[in-house]
């Protein structure tokens, strides 16, 4: 017996009924043949932990643009975060830790630099849209390597349903899109009274009293609430005591933090930048690399052009719209 099929037979033998097991995975849409040792969401892991996508994320804005410090979150911070929250709530279910950490790992393979600021100001360029989301999806089925990373059907479905308003179709996309949630919550709240734009005794009293009053205690109550009340149910939630706290503490972070607070302030420079670079690259389309001149014919020059974009990391950008137009010192020699 192969090891996969022996990992495979664990997982009938130990998961949840409610688990998504290997050996029914919906496929890939290309066909493949399996691996000898590892299962198809163990390989899906891989590949996204592997991809050039991923490893951009460490020099993506989380919510801060350019901090000064070192311990800031970036987009590849909190994608780590929010697989470990989702591995531990999947283990804690006996459901598919394996499916869980490789949606987790995608879920934010398209987003954009500059975080949500970048992504709004694509949705605004592009006459089709921009949702990160929609873009992950892309970046594993188009981009990545240039013919996509042929996931599987449920790790797709994960990524591209993860937001809040999502509908994931397995309980392990339901853990991811929670987890995303529990993890840019308590981070954010971390990250802002590091930078002085909240303090700890600024957090609402009612949520105080639910989570408790450290980083850790937020976490810890969130994740055992989830598990408490998921286990052995067809369905991911928190009691509606911790959910009501968690919305609030979300519409806290939004009037303190995510909406015009000290910490947003370069927004607006940061979605100007990207727009010279939008518009710069559509009017010279035959500046893009040859591997995006290569798919024009395929998606449009537009779409291109916002993949493009996307793509790129903070400082790539800052150091592309430097070179293209603010002036070099003139040297003969």
């Amino acid at each position: 017996m192969l090891i996969r099929e022996m990992i495979e037979q664990v997982e009938k033998e130990v998961l949840s009924e409610y688990a998504v097991l290997s050996c029914n995975t919906k496929g890939r849409k290309r066909e493949e043949k399996k691996c000898d040792v590892r299962t198809e969401y163990q390989r899906d892991r891989d590949r996204i932990l592997h991809s050039k996508a991923f490893r951009r994320l460490k020099h993506k804005t989380q919510v801060f643009i350019a901090p000064e410090g070192d311990h800031y979150r970036t987009r590849l911070t909190h994608t780590l975060e929010v697989s470990q929250i989702a591995r531990t709530i999947a283990r804690a279910l006996r459901l598919n830790e394996d499916l869980t950490e490789a949606i987790a790992l995608g879920h934010d393979l398209g987003h954009t630099p500059f975080g949500h600021s970048g992504e709004e100001i694509l949705d605004e360029l592009c006459e089709s849209g921009f949702k990160h989301n929609c873009q992950s999806l892309r970046v594993v089925d188009f981009l990545e390597k240039g013919e996509g990373l042929n996931l599987t059907w449920e790790v797709r479905d994960g990524i591209l349903n993860h937001r809040k308003d999502g509908n994931p179709s397995t309980l392990e996309g339901k853990i991811v899109s929670i987890s995303d949630r529990i993890a840019y919550i308590n981070h954010d709240i971390d990250d802002a009274i590091r930078g002085n734009i909240i303090d700890e005794a600024d957090l609402p009293d009612y949520c105080v009293d639910i989570f408790g009053n450290t980083h850790s205690k937020r976490i810890d109550t969130m994740i055992k609430d989830v598990i408490q009340a998921s286990y052995n149910k067809p369905y991911i939630r928190m009691s509606n005591q911790v959910e009501v706290a968690t919305s609030i503490l979300r519409e806290f972070m939004f009037k303190k933090v995510y909406v015009d607070s000290a910490a947003k302030v370069e927004e607006e420079k940061t979605q100007y930048m990207l727009k010279q670079l939008f518009y710069y690259f559509l009017n010279n389309i035959d500046l893009l690399p040859d591997e995006m001149i290569k798919i024009i014919p395929k998606w449009g020059k537009e779409q291109v052009v916002c993949d493009y974009i996307a793509g790129m990391t903070d400082r790539f950008a800052i150091n592309k719209y430097n070179d293209l137009f603010i002036p070099s010192p003139w040297n003969k020699y």
